[in-house]
């Protein structure tokens, strides 16, 4: 689960993924959509968490359910992902887990909205996902899926409506990954810490950016999911940000080389190739 999540470049408007995922252009999109640009308050996002609780034991999932997975590990053909989308619904439908059934609907309504081109119908996805992560928190606020996909598809939703009108998404957004952090920072492989480390690189200065804050999360991000393609896209622009370019070469080259995770091939694939059009830029390449 990696929302490529997640995650489009927000200096403009804003970060993330949210991710997205994982974390995440039309066909191939930048992954940036798991890291909404607002501007959140520069404060020790590792304050006072409190130990990583224990994950309660999940009953086995029900057989639509099941089947909607077998689907969205096959969500590089964006049909097999609106399968999945179908499956889950139907999932409901039939009273089969609630809470899982839902928060994988805002998992896959990123996903199907960040591969979708027409504006509109990529706001009205990303709505979906908030709605079915908001029912997902409500059945059960003690677990972090919820709250990871409630804030990824909140800053993807941002994205798509432009940042002048959806400020009022910052206290979200950060309050969704400070609930992660707090219950399990190493979800999707350091996901929030994905989110934060993108969201403090892509804001400027003057609302709250900051590349040694962003640095630190990444980093964490990294120890959590070191063979997550998003993860090291994002430090390798912190890098180069922070004047570091060879360490940033470095990061992009070991994602063309790495081993991937299994259940991240289609991230991965977009993920390299993201990596290859970087390195053939400045100031990796001179010209």
């Amino acid at each position: 689960m990696n929302p490529k999540i997640v995650l489009r470049s927000a200096a403009a408007l804003l970060v993330f993924a949210i991710s997205v995922l994982p974390a995440t252009a039309l066909e191939a999109p930048d992954r940036h959509a798991l890291a909404p640009a607002f501007a959140l308050a520069a404060p020790e996002d590792h304050a006072q968490v409190p130990s990583q609780a224990a994950t309660p034991v999940a009953a086995p999932l029900g057989p639509l359910t099941s089947e909607s997975d077998a689907l969205y590990a096959e969500r590089a053909a964006l049909a097999k992902a609106k399968e999945a989308r179908a499956k889950l619904i139907a999932a409901l439908d039939a009273g089969e887990d609630a809470f899982e059934a839902n928060w994988r609907l805002a998992r896959v309504s990123y996903w199907i909205g960040d591969h979708t081109g027409a504006a509109d119908l990529k706001k009205k996805t990303f709505l979906e996902g908030i709605e079915y992560a908001k029912k997902a928190i409500a059945i059960d606020p003690k677990r972090p899926d919820g709250h990871f996909w409630l804030g990824v598809c909140y800053g993807v939703y941002g994205e798509a409506k432009g940042v002048l009108k959806s400020l009022s998404l910052v206290k979200p957004i950060k309050e969704s990954m400070r609930r992660v952090l707090e219950i399990d920072p190493a979800y999707d492989r350091g996901g929030a810490d994905r989110v934060l480390g993108r969201v403090y690189h892509e804001l400027p200065g003057f609302a709250g950016g900051s590349e040694k804050l962003s640095l630190e999360h990444l980093l964490k991000a990294v120890e959590y999911g070191p063979r997550v393609g998003l993860n090291l896209l994002y430090l390798a622009d912190t890098y180069v940000s922070l004047g570091e370019v060879e360490k940033a070469r470095e990061i992009l080259e070991r994602i063309l080389t790495m081993e991937t995770e299994p259940d991240l091939l289609p991230e991965i694939a977009e993920e390299r190739e993201q990596a290859r059009a970087k390195l053939d830029k400045k100031p990796f390449k001179k010209k």
